[in-house]
């Protein structure tokens, strides 16, 4: 973060003298300021009352409106049992529609909480009576699908306690909500990030960043590797969206400062359930000192793997289980940009506060980030060069060792100067002339054959024509696979700092997969974006402009992510597990929440096995009114 910033919001700090004591009504809050930090309440099934209202909170030194369930920010904590049916009466006191979607469980279509897709939404003074059968277990959560309102407060924890014992042991269990919270309106947010795409990030590039890239790279290729970005108006520093600017990052509805806590007493396992319920902000999770064994992902129970430190994405869970022998440790959450950190403490007793680890370096995009092949690096020479078209690998007879431009079959040279490629716009090409384009099979559907479940697609990346034009500015021509990628920021760490992240390649299933059916058929799905007019899609075609996706009822389909835009974006199916493909059929892990890193792919099975439409979207909330689509199984 720059100085500028520091001196307008010292949010590591908190400014936080009248912080926000979840769980408590209003009346009690403001009576309560000297307690250093408070967990949400807990409700127990299976029959529960939610309130849905406005509240001023107060985290960090200044008042403002809070859409609050039963007075609380974050929300109540939800228990209940596996095999339960439970029922769920909520009302809306809000003045304008509200809603509540139940992250990650399997359910019937119109008790998803999705307005417009699964119901109408719930009424301003009406309620709506949520009830279904629980036939899973594990770590959830619950939010709003209304407007803004998960950002303004509207979010909780969702714990399903197993009908049968677990396959590991532990003496406590402590949930672990992390959250984004503005001063701003998200509103206001979302306003001035369609005007300035860029306007939360104070950490581009500086002299001394030039200098280093001089004495490290020489002059000529500083030079090309910046004319490069230049010319593709982009920053190699674009991380986040929204950043620690304008955002005060907190665990269990406690700032940094305050510093949440849960107790142990010596020789215990601790569990920690670890919610990503933030609006925007993908965090990297450690504690210093710490091994933590993951044994749960998005609720579901995995081979257990021994890691220090994991990313969790945008409406991820991972369970984790650690054995601490000192007297207090550190829960350290960073932004993937590193702008912010949320922080809680693991002790012995309250009284201790151990060392708050540095944020690691602000992470850099590089060449890998934007789906290209190495030999394609130096782009220096490309003038103007719209950087979609920057791997031309699917174009045949191209020479990638010599970037001979003429070689490129099919490609009317006529009307491209491709020597110097000043200010091309691949909104005004004739793409149906390059050779294994292809165009207009429906849903994105690509041609067999489809590759053994559990080990990936085989097919070519192809993108298709609605994806050329001004509403797209990168196409990822060859995406790396982002199963064994920790993610930008996270590659060099076992190097550099000896810590062990988590990868989805690591994550296995600790039961045999159920269906080990082959796909039928392959949806290739890109996610699109123009990053300076600020606008996502799906393949090109926002929202409101795209035919649903349609499966019948009992196939068995694979659907592969394609990323072409250099942002990390966390992609949601709702109602139907996406069973995340990392080369061992035998135990396929199931998740509802997939993290797709820039210029990368990734697989999932999928098996249409609950009727109905369903939303299917990026879970960064300022992305999703783009980056939409129903999927319909019928």
């Amino acid at each position: 973060m720059s100085i500028n910033n520091r001196g307008r919001r010292q949010f590591v700090t908190g400014l936080t003298a009248g912080c926000m004591l979840s769980g408590l009504p209003l009346t009690a809050r403001a009576q309560a300021k000297s307690q250093s930090y408070q967990s949400p309440q807990e409700l127990r099934g299976p029959h529960i009352n939610l309130d849905i209202d406005m509240m001023p909170v107060n985290f960090t030194g200044q008042d403002q409106l809070a859409t609050v369930v039963n007075q609380s920010v974050p929300a109540p904590t939800l228990r209940f049992k596996e095999g339960q049916r439970v029922s769920i009466k909520v009302n809306n006191h809000l003045k304008v529609d509200s809603s509540i979607h139940w992250h990650g469980i399997i359910l019937p279509t119109n008790m998803d909480g999705v307005p417009g897709l699964s119901f109408d939404g719930i009424k301003p003074g009406q309620s709506y009576h949520y009830e279904f059968d629980l036939k899973q277990n594990g770590t959830y959560w619950y939010h709003s699908h209304s407007g803004f309102q998960e950002q303004t407060g509207l979010f909780g924890a969702l714990i399903i306690d197993p009908a049968e014992p677990e396959p590991f042991a532990y003496d406590r269990d402590y949930v672990v909500q992390l959250s984004d919270w503005s001063e701003e309106s998200p509103t206001h947010v979302y306003a001035n990030l369609k005007k300035l795409s860029h306007y939360y990030n104070f950490q581009e590039r500086t002299a001394g960043d030039l200098w280093r890239d001089i004495k490290n790279k020489g002059l000529v290729q500083t030079w090309r590797d910046r004319e490069m970005w230049n010319e593709m108006r982009m920053s190699d520093r674009d991380i986040s969206d929204v950043t620690g600017y304008t955002y005060t990052y907190l665990m269990n509805g406690n700032t940094p400062d305050m510093a949440w806590r849960c107790l142990f007493n010596k020789g215990e396992k601790i569990r920690l359930r670890v919610i990503n319920a933030s609006a925007m902000s993908i965090f990297d999770f450690r504690i210093p000192g710490l091994k933590m064994t993951v044994v749960a992902s998005d609720g579901q129970y995995i081979q257990p793997v021994t890691v220090d430190e994991f990313r969790i994405g945008v409406a991820e869970t991972y369970d984790v289980i650690v054995e601490p022998d000192g007297e207090a440790y550190t829960l350290f959450a960073q932004t993937i940009d590193r702008s912010g950190y949320a922080r809680g403490v693991l002790a012995q007793n309250t009284s201790l506060m151990p060392e708050v680890p540095k944020m690691d370096p602000p992470p850099i995009l590089t060449h890998r980030d934007m789906g290209m092949d190495h030999s394609m690096q130096n782009m220096g020479d490309m003038k103007g060069m719209d950087h979609s078209m920057q791997n031309m690998g699917d174009m045949k007879g191209m020479d990638h060792s010599k970037h001979n431009m003429g070689d490129m079959k099919g490609m009317d040279h006529s009307k491209h100067n491709m020597g110097d490629m000043k200010g091309m716009d691949h909104s005004k090409h004739n793409m149906s002339d390059m050779k294994g384009m292809h165009h207009g099979m429906k849903s994105k559907e690509v041609a067999g054959p489809y590759g053994k479940a559990g080990f990936g697609g085989k097919a070519p990346i192809k993108h298709h024509k609605t994806e050329y034009g001004p509403q797209v500015d990168a196409l990822a021509m060859m995406p790396m696979s982002g199963l064994n990628d920790p993610g930008i920021g996270l590659r060099d760490h076992q190097e550099k700092y000896g810590r062990k992240v988590l990868t989805y390649a690591d994550i296995f299933n600790l039961t045999p997969t159920e269906d080990k059916r082959e796909p039928t058929r392959e949806i290739q799905l890109h996610l699109t974006g123009n990053m300076s007019r600020y606008m996502w899609s799906f393949d090109g075609v926002a929202y409101k402009d795209a035919d649903p996706i349609r499966l019948k009822y009992g196939e068995r389909v694979r659907i592969t992510l394609v990323n072409d835009t250099m942002m990390t974006h966390p992609i949601h199916l709702h109602g139907l597990w996406s069973e995340l493909e990392t080369h061992d059929p035998n135990y396929i892990p199931k998740k509802h929440t997939i993290l797709v890193q820039p210029g990368s792919k990734i697989s999932y099975l999928v098996t249409a096995d609950s009727k109905g439409r369903w939303a299917y979207h990026c879970h960064l909330l300022y992305h999703m009114m783009g980056m939409f689509r129903e999927v319909e199984v019928v």
